[in-house]
């Protein structure tokens, strides 16, 4: 889940950067149990804390309107991962010229955003939207599902290849390259919102974010995201792309489906669940994971075809 139900109040979820100054002496004071490495951790606090506490999720204001990290973040994820389909699609020799980016980038923005908000509405709604259809449009509110909107970008890419003449799965190889920096702005974003914080936990790292996340240390697990989700697919898929000639058509895909999906499962552990749904079973299975199972299965079966089909990029 992403901006998700469980942050919703301005004030309490997403602390301006004086409350969160204010907050953290009163997470040391009011922190219900602690352990004896809590105890210690409060001591000294982290400087990860440190840092979050400092922070401020409006960038900037002008007059009545303020910009947000979050959007900046979008903005910043979407011409990076342009700058690098660019990159990559020269370096391959495959022709996408001006006209053929904003039709590949109005494609995927539109994709992005409808899907991740119609996946956010089924995967995460709990049966919220149907008593109350008319906040599917409030985006203000928050609410975008990382899956909704891969699968929406998938389906937008379709669309995007009939009009620029390009290779589906070249289109969506050269999209899985710069996706994963997107991924890791977008994460970064939702720790300075103070949103879809990790379970309570006594590491050294741990960050109070207050509001409904309550005043105990938790896991910035935003921040493990960013690291996996971001840098590290990034980084593996770069190093692929950079083969001549260039890797078998799908291969890049299936390499990130795959990627995204045990990183994410594997981060749901030390995630909080979503309040609205908490557990699906067994007191450790989560939404995230749920979603992730079968992107790891379509990941394999598109790396499969893709090593034996072995379809040239151009």
């Amino acid at each position: 889940m992403s901006r998700c139900l469980r942050s919703h109040a301005p004030d309490a979820a997403h602390p301006s950067r004086r409350s969160r100054r204010f907050l953290w002496p009163c997470a040391r004071k009011f922190a219900s149990p602690p352990s004896k490495w809590a105890l210690e951790w409060e001591g000294t606090s982290s400087l990860l804390n440190e840092i979050y506490q400092s922070l401020d999720p409006i960038a900037f204001s002008v007059g009545p309107f303020s910009v947000r990290w979050y959007g900046i973040a979008y903005v910043l994820g979407f011409i990076c991962a342009a700058l690098v389909l660019m990159s990559t699609a020269k370096r391959w020799r495959v022709r996408v010229d001006s006209d053929a980016l904003i039709t590949i980038m109005l494609c995927v923005v539109v994709g992005v955003i409808v899907g991740g908000r119609l996946g956010y509405v089924l995967f995460y709604g709990d049966g919220y939207y149907l008593q109350h259809p008319a906040d599917i449009f409030a985006l203000s509110k928050g609410g975008m599902s990382f899956h909704g909107g891969l699968i929406g970008a998938l389906l937008s890419g379709i669309v995007a290849a009939h009009f620029t003449h390009i290779p589906y799965l070249t289109l969506a190889d050269l999209g899985c390259i710069g996706a994963p920096i997107g991924l890791f702005f977008g994460r970064c974003a939702n720790f300075v919102n103070g949103e879809l914080w990790g379970a309570p936990t006594d590491v050294a790292w741990g960050v109070v974010f207050g509001g409904q996340a309550g005043m105990m240390p938790r896991h910035p697990s935003q921040l493990y995201e960013a690291v996996l989700e971001g840098i590290v697919i990034f980084l593996v898929l770069f190093a692929l792309s950079r083969k001549r000639p260039p890797r078998a058509r799908g291969t890049f895909l299936g390499v990130f489906l795959i990627m995204y999906g045990c990183f994410r499962f594997a981060i749901e552990f030390v995630r909080e669940p979503d309040v609205q749904l908490g557990y699906l079973w067994g007191g450790w299975l989560t939404m995230g994971q749920v979603l992730s199972t079968p992107l790891i299965a379509v990941g394999i079966g598109v790396l499969l075809y893709a090593l034996i089909a072995k379809k040239s990029q151009q």
